[in-house]
């Protein structure tokens, strides 16, 4: 692995994570069959300190990077591919107001971004409440942004906040609510009317007017308890404005490989395949040993071909990650998620092929495997379906393919 990813300190997190992943993969097949959220896990989460991943060590947190919560993420999927998918919703928001925060107001583009202080301020006012109910107050975040309409970063959102005393009132609506029935705060995406910076804004999920609705039966990654959200005049208090107004705006443009980070957990995920086919062939779950079949080899070796170019593609990205990057490099990050999100059911149905019908049947993990890995093409912004348009588009055009 690359020593400029993989660095002692990521290393050690990924240790950490580790230690807990076995237990996470024991409970993964209840969490599945009965499409429960995984609150095991994430009480293992909090007691490790996982909730406050990415908060500054000098506040409590373990300090890692936008590469360090990718790592992680990577690590946590290998064992429940659920788990990983919600802990990406949670730790988005510590992304967003810490690491990419700071890279957004680094260097002379940060000066240009922030003339005046006012979005460093902001930060400086909202960050330690925000950390402080991580680390300490185990408090559990999500963040919905999907509502059903345009599949783009900036168009698509009819959540509206309206400026009050003391902060705003939200009226909207969020589908694909992951965490909805666990999280604290739900942070949402919201426009003030007449205003074109989009807001992120935490929204109590006890408040009177927050209400979570319909039922959550899908396919696969089934414990993400995944409803709809609907806010009907909530309260949002001012300490509860997670970016100063603009800086998401920044983000989407100047940082866009945030919308990556759902890939990690499904490269997790391809990596439970590997280790599900291994276990199988081995004849270590149960059944027969296999390996010995010259046709189960090739099957064996070919999922070891799809998973390392998902894997290498994606540590390259990781290796240039940062603030304002070249078209070249966005467009390694389109490819790097577009070969994951496809890679994953590829090695999936390739696993049940190579061991054999027995794989299907529960609880076997490769079923399960199966319908999780097919979700993951399918999630915006940067589905595979739209990122594959940019794609097309790249390089025969004298605009640029990328248009979030």
């Amino acid at each position: 692995m690359d020593e400029q990813v993989l660095t002692p300190e990521r290393a050690e997190l990924v240790a950490k994570m580790a230690e807990i992943g076995p237990a996470f993969a024991e409970r993964a097949p209840k969490y599945d069959r009965d499409a429960s959220f995984p609150h095991e896990n994430w009480a293992d989460l909090a007691d490790a300190g996982f909730l406050g991943l990415c908060v500054p060590k000098e506040a409590g947190g373990l300090g890692a990077d936008f590469v360090g919560y990718a790592l992680v993420a990577e690590e946590m999927g290998r064992h429940c591919a659920t788990t990983a998918l919600t802990f990406n919703m949670h730790t988005a928001t510590a992304l967003l107001s810490g690491p990419i925060a700071e890279a957004l107001l680094a260097g002379e583009r940060g000066r240009e971004q922030d003339p005046d202080g006012a979005m460093a301020a902001h930060l400086e006012n909202t960050r330690p409440h925000l950390w402080e109910g991580m680390v300490r107050g185990r408090v559990i975040h999500s963040q919905p942004f999907s509502e059903g309409q345009a599949p783009g970063a900036r168009s698509g959102f009819s959540t509206v906040a309206v400026p009050t005393e003391g902060g705003y009132r939200v009226t909207g609506r969020k589908i694909f609510a992951s965490l909805s029935g666990a999280a604290h705060v739900h942070n949402v995406l919201a426009v003030v009317e007449g205003d074109p910076h989009i807001r992120l804004l935490g929204v109590p999920a006890d408040d009177d007017g927050a209400e979570i609705v319909g039922d959550w039966d899908p396919i696969g990654m089934r414990g993400t308890d995944s409803r709809t959200l609907v806010m009907d005049n909530v309260f949002v208090p001012a300490r509860n404005e997670v970016l100063p107004p603009g800086m998401f705006n920044a983000m989407v443009s100047r940082f866009p490989q945030f919308y990556m980070s759902l890939t990690f957990s499904y490269l997790g995920l391809m990596r439970a395949i590997l280790d599900a086919t291994r276990t199988y062939l081995r004849g270590e779950s149960g059944v027969k040993a296999s390996r010995d079949h010259p046709i189960k080899q090739t099957g064996w070796a070919q999922l070891q071909l799809i998973y390392d170019r998902a894997q290498s593609l994606t540590y390259r990205v990781l290796s240039e990650i940062g603030a304002d990057p070249s078209p070249e490099q966005l467009r390694r990050a389109h490819v790097a998620t577009v070969t994951t999100m496809e890679s994953a059911p590829e090695m999936a149905s390739l696993a049940l092929r190579t061991c054999g019908g027995r794989s299907l049947l529960r609880p076997g993990r490769l079923e399960q495997h199966y319908r999780d890995a097919r979700c993951g093409a399918t999630m915006l912004p940067w589905s595979t379906e739209e990122l594959l348009v940019r794609l097309g588009r790249n390089g025969l055009y004298d605009e640029p393919a990328d248009s979030d």
